[in-house]
């Protein structure tokens, strides 16, 4: 059959309306299924066994008695699993983590670290026989506590630089009217996301085939190519539905090991972490130990900014955790002075969280800014804003655009600011004393080179493939509407694929550089498809296929600095009886780029902004320092913010978009946790009086009769 060329538009402006999700119903009806429920025949399943020792090397694995129980197929660890290699720069332009080339020697760096996988035909026999393996040690002394004058500690890159200095820092904080000098603290957090990781892995016609929850599928099938040493081409990996990620899922030792067994088996094999297994298998945000220096003209303009930074890594892969980063945007001083360093403890590996780095670093900074503005009698905002950089603080460059000020005026006059008391311990409701706090918020605007594959079919549709992953962020409808206004049809014609590395190299869902990078595909692989059908008379029944590539467009981008931008406001009732804290309202006002999708750009500030919550007054993952081991690993003893400790959150955006980007987009994905937990805190100062630099404020920090205590990484059983 012959058809024409699609005729006149028939819809415009679809990006900038609010649009439910594209696959919102096979959601709610179960219809959509994720990577631990999609049916293989003749599945076999693995159970993970995790190190019970912090430190030491394996002696010997008792596999026979195992090996003998119903239902069990096999057993892997060091001594029979096959060589990986682990010799390669992986896509993030990092070397593997060790933690997923699992079974490669005998060692064991930290509690939790995998020391085998027993596979059995059902998930009960897998489990009952992984609980039964006796694996015995050689046990090592081990270190787990971080403190900021641990001897090991040492400045560290990872994807900025760890200095950054210009100007006599001790000069301009002695010239200075008034100072801040102080340490704040953040505590270890885990992901939590509602999808538990999970892989199933299969070899088909001689070819792997992985089916995974995870944030890109090119970047695991990079990974497993390299590590198993097999040619790209000859690795898929799909991932269509992601119950959640926040930077945890990359490639972690399930994929791998489940590679392993399927290999080993010839069958398919599905390994599913529990929960208890993903805090310290998943990564996690490292606990950080940061000191601000800040120093200010009479006038409240910063002469002197200092903003260090330490964290933990592990023995064997250093993350850095970029703490002291948002100083090098927000703020500028005479003098200018910001480091991260890490230490290696006998700990899991961290990895990427919501606003690596952004996240606790602006509760820092900000919460300095708010000390600062107290001693010098300046409005919290007006000083803020009398400290707004011209172009990058460090890097000199322009700014594509900065809204922040914007975000202050427009979040000020909504929240009331301008009838708030400045003096804390004032206001008073019953048995609760209240207070209103705020905080300033970036996050880098980036893009990464991406693929896409637009094709238009013979009925009039189209169809986009690229190797997106949408994480919850409802990014496959963000690029329906983005492809449905550069085709010039409705968003109802477009049908778009993601999760499937067979449709070619693509960026990740990471680093609010995910829905950016992917738009810039699409929009320029539907700009030259449609240029094709302005000359074509028919269409073929199999369609006419274009495919973009914006590695030469992004390489060509004028060097500026790129940020979402955002002012964070916060009122809490504080019992100083009970110590409960109640966050009453919040509101955040955001300068995010063009908003494609008003109603999923609002889901995830408001997700953002919660978490916020959950970070200052809930989240805390404890180690005992004796065993190296988690207290309570789990959600029953690792507290996040419920619906009771949420309030009605407001959530809206100022005019903003890059000039240099197609769609004018810049991200939201997580500049709503930026500042948040900051402008809490920040709230409870002034409600109590009492400042707390150390998160989260917990009840028993509140009643401390001598004001809080310091922060310990670990605690003593």
């Amino acid at each position: 059959m012959t058809t024409t060329t699609p005729g006149p538009s028939v819809f415009r402006g679809a990006v900038g309306t609010a649009r439910t999700r594209v696959e919102g119903r096979d959601k709610v009806t179960g219809a959509a299924r994720y990577a631990g429920e999609i049916p293989f025949a003749d599945l076999a399943h693995g159970w993970l066994v995790l190190s019970t020792v912090t430190r030491g090397r394996i002696l010997d694995v008792e596999t026979a008695p195992v090996l003998a129980m119903p239902g069990v197929l096999a057993v892997l660890h060091h001594g029979n699993a096959p060589r990986l290699n682990t010799d390669y720069v992986g896509m993030l332009g990092t070397p593997p983590d060790p933690t997923c080339a699992v079974f490669q020697d005998d060692r064991v760096p930290f509690a939790g670290w995998p020391v085998a996988l027993v596979v059995a035909e059902t998930p009960e026999d897998a489990r009952e026989a992984a609980e039964a393996l006796v694996v015995t040690y050689d046990r090592e002394p081990h270190d787990t506590a971080l403190h900021p004058d641990h001897p090991g500690a040492y400045p560290a890159e990872g994807h900025m630089p760890a200095e950054t200095e210009k100007g006599d820092l001790e000069a301009q904080l002695a010239a200075s009217a008034f100072v801040v000098d102080a340490e704040y603290t953040t505590p270890e957090e885990q992901h939590s996301m509602m999808e538990p990781h999970a892989a199933t892995a299969r070899w088909e016609g001689g070819r792997l085939e992985v089916v995974d929850s995870n944030q890109g599928a090119g970047w695991v099938q990079s990974e497993l190519a390299a590590m198993f040493s097999l040619d790209a081409s000859s690795v898929r990996v799909r991932s269509e539905h992601i119950g959640g990620g926040f930077g945890s899922k990359g490639l972690r030792a399930h994929q791998v090991s489940a590679v392993m067994a399927a290999t080993a088996l010839q069958r398919p094999v599905r390994v599913v972490l529990t929960r208890r297994q993903t805090f310290s298998l998943g990564g996690y945000r490292s606990p950080t130990t940061q000191r601000v220096r800040l120093g200010a003209a009479p006038d409240g303009r910063l002469l002197a900014l200092e903003h260090r930074s330490l964290n933990q890594t592990s023995t064997v892969y250093e993350f850095v955790e970029p703490s002291a980063g948002v100083a090098r945007v927000l703020y500028d001083a005479d003098a200018h002075r910001t480091v991260n360093h890490v230490v290696r403890l006998d700990v899991p590996s961290p990895t990427w969280m919501r606003a690596p780095g952004e996240a606790p670093g602006s509760f820092a900074i900000e919460a300095a800014l708010d000390e600062l503005a107290e001693r010098g009698g300046i409005d919290p905002i007006e000083l803020r804003l009398r400290n707004e950089p011209e172009v990058g603080p460090v890097s000199g460059l322009p700014f594509s655009s900065n809204n922040l000020a914007a975000c202050f005026r427009e979040g000020a006059r909504r929240f009331g600011w301008a009838d708030r008391d400045p003096r804390p311990g004032i206001r008073r409701e019953g048995r609760w004393l209240l207070g209103t706090g705020t905080a300033a918020a970036s996050f880098g605007a980036g893009a990464a080179p991406s693929t896409a594959l637009v094709t238009a079919e013979a009925d009039g549709s189209f169809t986009v493939r690229i190797t997106a992953a949408d994480i919850g962020t409802g990014a496959r409808t963000a690029l329906t509407l983005i492809a449905a206004d550069a085709l010039e049809t409705a968003p109802e014609k477009v049908r778009v694929r993601i999760g499937d590395s067979d449709f070619g190299p693509a960026m990740i869902a990471g680093g609010s550089m995910g829905t950016r990078s992917w738009a810039w595909a699409v929009t320029a692989a539907a700009a030259e498809l449609r240029e094709r059908l302005a000359v074509t008379t028919s269409i073929p029944p199999e369609g006419i296929t274009v495919r973009s590539d914006t590695t030469e467009a992004l390489g060509t981008l004028t060097p500026k600095e790129r940020h979402s931008f955002g002012a964070q406001f916060a009122e809490v009732a504080v019992d100083t009886v009970t110590g409960e804290i109640r966050v009453r309202r919040m509101l955040g006002i955001f300068a995010a780029g063009r908003i494609v999708n008003p109603l999923t750009a609002r889901n995830q500030l408001v997700g953002g902004m919660t978490w916020g919550i959950s970070m200052a007054l809930h989240e805390e993952a404890v180690r005992d320092r004796n065993t190296g081991g988690h207290y309570a690993p789990d959600l029953a003893g690792y507290h996040v913010a419920t619906h009771a400790d949420t309030p009605a959150i407001e959530v809206d955006w100022v005019d903003d978009h890059d000039p240099d980007d197609p769609v004018g987009i810049k991200g939201v994905g997580e500049i709503g946790i930026v500042g948040a937990a900051a402008a809490v805190a920040n709230a409870v100062w002034h409600a109590t009086g009492v400042r707390h630099r150390n998160l989260p404020i917990r009840p028993d920090r509140v009643l401390a009769p001598t004001g809080p205590e310091p922060a310990g990484g670990a605690m003593d059983a």
